[in-house]
């Protein structure tokens, strides 16, 4: 059994990470304060580094009005494009796969690969740093799901059923995407 001070911590614990999933505020849960617009570490492909950037936090009557309702409905909502049916699942050009919620360089066409699902599949991210991961036992599975670093926008899931060299399969909503074409 735990002590005391040990669930309290954890149950401090618990709370700093229900605060900081995207809409919970919106939803009537615990308002999100931690890390609100604090500076981030992120990959820029452009610069081909690291640089830092801010948080993005917009209420859900902004992020509305910045996305599509199909992006809302998969990026704020945590919805699923049927497979086979988004604009990137077979794009073969080269380039850079954004968030469409705020910009954020996630993925290069060099790392994308056919995995048969009907959605883009990659094996890599431009960086670690611009993603982060999250439980998600919905559906009566447990699965990681994939979200924006930078805006906290539900991307996909991440499954260890990928090739080499990761063994990784990044398996995403085309509509959570931008993709921006390598310019020669």
């Amino acid at each position: 059994m735990l002590k005391r001070t040990s669930q309290a911590v954890l149950i401090a614990a618990l709370l700093v990470f229900i605060s900081t999933v995207p809409g919970c505020a919106e939803r009537g849960g615990t308002p999100a304060v931690v890390e609100k617009n604090g500076p981030i570490k992120v990959y820029s492909y452009e610069r081909k580094g690291f640089v830092m950037s801010e948080k993005i936090v917009r209420s859900e009557a902004e992020w509305k009005k910045h996305l599509t309702p199909e992006q809302f409905r998969i990026m704020r909502e945590k919805g699923t494009e049927q497979a086979g049916t988004g604009k990137y699942a077979h794009n073969r050009e080269q380039g850079i796969y954004r968030c469409a919620g705020c910009g954020l360089d996630l993925f290069r066409s060099e790392d994308k690969y056919d995995s048969g699902t009907g959605w883009p599949s990659f094996f890599a991210p431009v960086s670690p740093d611009n993603i982060t991961t999250a439980a998600d036992n919905s559906l009566f599975s447990r699965r990681t799901e994939v979200l924006c670093r930078r805006c906290g926008g539900h991307l996909g899931h991440v499954f260890d059923d990928g090739p080499k060299p990761t063994g990784l399969r990044y398996c995403l909503n085309s509509a959570a995407l931008e993709f921006a074409a390598a310019v020669e």
